[in-house]
């Protein structure tokens, strides 16, 4: 660890339904978060999945504008009316322009506004495979839209509390270097979730957990759905969120991809949340097995599930 993958700050592992293993190193105490960057996606896909089964969301194949009858598209935008929440799941959702524009979206008013104004383009619906994470802020407007609570409300009441998981506290930068500053500070962090200016928590990142909590969220989709006998979400949105569909290209290590989780060995049925600089959320139902990880921010950190199978093959 002290050679290659020095940034991480917990390890917590399930094996069984028993916590097995919890491990902490640079200061941090089993009860710190970190934040875990994109696997805050795996855990808003859940969500989504909760609004679902309690019919707040009629269907993932819902188109995305019926959730704001009052957004008006550019002139001469006929994409963007054609695009569902499926397509945000899965990555497959068209938009204007190459990677995620965070200035423009962040330093609005209106972060789900401004990302819906990606939304779209002169390509039509391509199917491509097109990782974002600032624009998924659409997201959390549909969520709020839907149920009526911020994501972070949602997640308290139907996830977090069944879990034992306390709820998340806003946390919200009032200006870039702040935004920044939560960002790459390697200090613990509380139980938060960062938030924009309508209170509504990101979706593609932003979340802070510990790696027990974390390991909590893992134990729940390896039962299924189920967490110590009480159902939370539907084994069959499980089953849908952790098919593998697979990704063109090279760029991601020739995994496949559900809705918003990484799918790693579709064979197995092995899957994982994956958040920048190593922090995972490792799904092993084969091994009947959970393993997660948390680390501070560093740039470009890469091999972090091999390490964490490393680990699977010591149980």
């Amino acid at each position: 660890m002290k050679d290659t993958e020095s940034n991480i700050c917990q390890i917590a592992a399930i094996k069984g339904g028993r916590l097995v293993l919890s491990e902490t190193y640079h200061g941090y105490s089993k009860d710190d978060c970190c934040h875990i960057a994109s696997a805050t996606k795996s855990i808003v896909a859940l969500l989504v999945g909760i609004a679902v089964d309690k019919s707040k969301i009629s269907s993932i194949d819902d188109k995305v504008l019926s959730y704001f009858p009052e957004y008006v598209p550019k002139r001469g935008e006929k994409t963007i009316q054609d695009v569902t929440i499926r397509h945000l799941l899965t990555m497959r959702a068209p938009y204007k322009g190459k990677g995620d524009p965070w200035t423009k979206v962040c330093s609005s008013p209106d972060w789900t506004n401004a990302s819906l104004d990606f939304l779209g383009g002169r390509k039509g619906l391509t199917d491509e495979f097109d990782y974002r994470t600032v624009c998924l802020h659409i997201l959390s407007g549909i969520l709020h839209r839907a149920t009526g609570m911020t994501p972070q409300e949602y997640a308290g009441r139907f996830l977090f509390s069944p879990l034992g998981i306390a709820p998340r506290e806003d946390f919200y930068a009032a200006n870039a270097q702040e935004h920044v500053r939560f960002t790459i500070d390697k200090s613990p962090k509380g139980k938060l979730w960062f938030v924009d200016p309508q209170g509504l928590g990101t979706p593609g990142y932003g979340l802070c957990m510990s790696a027990e909590e974390m390991c909590r969220i893992g134990q729940l989709c390896l039962q299924k759905g189920i967490y110590y006998g009480e159902r939370l979400i539907s084994e069959r949105w499980i089953e849908e969120m952790t098919a593998a569909r697979e990704v063109e290209g090279t760029m991601f290590r020739g995994m496949s991809y559900g809705y918003l989780w990484w799918i790693i060995h579709p064979e197995i049925g092995v899957y994982a949340a994956i958040g920048d600089s190593g922090n995972v959320i490792y799904v092993n139902p084969e091994a009947n097995a959970v393993v997660a990880v948390t680390s501070f921010f560093k740039p470009s950190v890469s091999g972090r599930i091999d390490f964490v199978e490393n680990i699977m093959n010591n149980f």
